[in-house]
């Protein structure tokens, strides 16, 4: 099973990287992390934010891999706690579908990825950095996965 990753934005500042980075390496080969960038609309061609969106939607759609469970990551969606995470990775692992989550651009996502999601999962009630998210959601499945395996790491 991959972790999937899927971001608009690239160029990231160094620490962003080294952070995702040092967590993506920590995942067991069954449960491996992948980054794939998308670059972002550019913001100076006259296009409204709708346009942007959905120039984004398109690009998103085309780059998720065929029978990967979609999760697109909103605000307005769930708010599981690590233990549900680590509950939901089992099954994942159960499966063994590739799992795919979506992070949008500086506008969030169109809709036409929020629908063809199987699930909108907030990470936070507050408005994160889009660089913040891949390691915060980096992190959070490491520390899912170390729960699983009742690694010392996470501590209740």
């Amino acid at each position: 099973m991959k972790l999937i990753i899927l971001s608009v934005g690239h160029k990231m500042p160094g620490w962003i990287t080294e952070a995702f980075n040092e967590y993506a390496k920590r995942m067991p080969r069954e449960a491996k992390i992948e980054l794939v960038e998308l670059k972002p609309e550019p913001r100076t061609t006259g296009k409204t934010t709708a346009q942007i969106m959905e120039a984004e939607a398109q690009r998103i759609l085309a780059a998720l891999p065929s029978g990967c469970l979609r999760i697109a990551l909103d605000e307005r969606g769930a708010m599981p706690t690590t233990k549900l995470l680590s509950e939901e990775m089992k099954h994942w692992l159960g499966e063994g579908h590739d799992v795919a989550f979506i992070i949008g651009g500086a506008d969030g996502l169109h809709e036409s990825v929020k629908q063809a999601a199987q699930k909108l999962m907030a990470l936070s009630a507050l408005t994160l950095p889009h660089g913040m998210v891949r390691v915060l959601l980096a992190e959070q499945l490491y520390r899912a996965h170390s729960l699983l395996h009742n690694h010392p790491y996470h501590r209740e």
